[in-house]
Formats: C-alpha cells, sequence, structure tokens
C-alpha cells in the first residue's frame, strides 16, 4: 500500500528552518495521523508525501507558496491601541484573532505603542522554506465518515 487519496497516514516528522533550528516535531510524542488528499497538511509535503510506502524516510525541502504562502508586507498593520479594548497588557509576540473583510485572521503583536499597536496577519512561517524530516509509521484505508467529514477521527473512530 501506498499514500494516495483518501488513505489515513502515521509520520512522526521533524520541522526545520533554514537555518536548521527545530521548529516543530512530533519526536518524542504522539505521531501526526492525517487524511491524504483533503487539504490536511501544507500543499507541498502531501504532493512529497504521496506515492510512499509505510516504513519511509525522506527529506522535503517546501518552497513558501507551497506552503504557508509568500510574506505580504501589506498584512503588516498599524491599529489604534483602542481597537483592543478590555485588555490592559499588551505585549510583543501575543496572539489576537482580528475580524477582517476575509473572516478570523490571528494576527501577532509586533510592537506597542501609547497610541498603537503593530500586528502582523501574515501566518509565522509565511515567506519561508520549511524543511521536513518525515517517517511513514502506517498507513490504512479511510472509514466512510472520515471520508465523509475529511478528517481523521480518534480511537474508535469518533471525535475526541
Amino acid at each position: 500500500m501506498t499514500i494516495s487519496k483518501n488513505k489515513v497516514v502515521t509520520i512522526h516528522y521533524t520541522l526545520k528552518d533554514d537555518a536548521g533550528t527545530v521548529l516543530d516535531t512530533s519526536a518524542g510524542g504522539e505521531p501526526l495521523v492525517y487524511l491524504h488528499g483533503h487539504g490536511n497538511l501544507i500543499p507541498g509535503l502531501e504532493a512529497q508525501l504521496d506515492g510512499q510506502a509505510e516504513g519511509a524516510k525522506l527529506d522535503v525541502t517546501v518552497a513558501p507558496e507551497d506552503g504557508y504562502g509568500p510574506y505580504h508586507q501589506e498584512l503588516v498593520q498599524e491599529v489604534p491601541r483602542s481597537a483592543f479594548q478590555g485588555v490592559d497588557d499588551i505585549e510583543a509576540g501575543m496572539r489576537f484573532t482580528a475580524q477582517t473583510d476575509a473572516g478570523p485572521r490571528t494576527v501577532v503583536v509586533q510592537a506597542v505603542t501609547d497610541e498603537t499597536v503593530t500586528v502582523d496577519g501574515n501566518h509565522p512561517l509565511a515567506g519561508q522554506f520549511l524543511h521536513f524530516s518525515v517517517e511513514v509509521i502506517e498507513l490504512r484505508d479511510a472509514e466512510e465518515e472520515e471520508l465523509a467529514h475529511g478528517h481523521v477521527h480518534g480511537a474508535g473512530g469518533h471525535h475526541h
């Protein structure tokens, strides 16, 4: 069996940036289980996993356009501090959900003054090349309910 659409795939992975810094890993924890071909992974990683067999180990580099997209400077905005009513202590690095014309978007605070807050609506990994080391642990056919819902269910086949 190889990885293809509608297969449930279990992987261990480590994600590093260009400098080799580990950004995320499943090592020492639970592996990632996902339904292949349903947009549950970034496109560049999912495409590289297509056709792989159980036990495969691969190193994949994903370009920004196949990952979290390019970095858009226009998503960095200065907003009045009054937009954060009810939040007394605002610090760089804090995350908020902003309501935008395109729906809710997570923004990260970059800078704070007495009058304004600079927020960045880009995904934290936008514009970056992503370096994955992946091991395919297990493959199985998806169950009907998982296919209907477009994602994997937990132990026993039900939502957590």
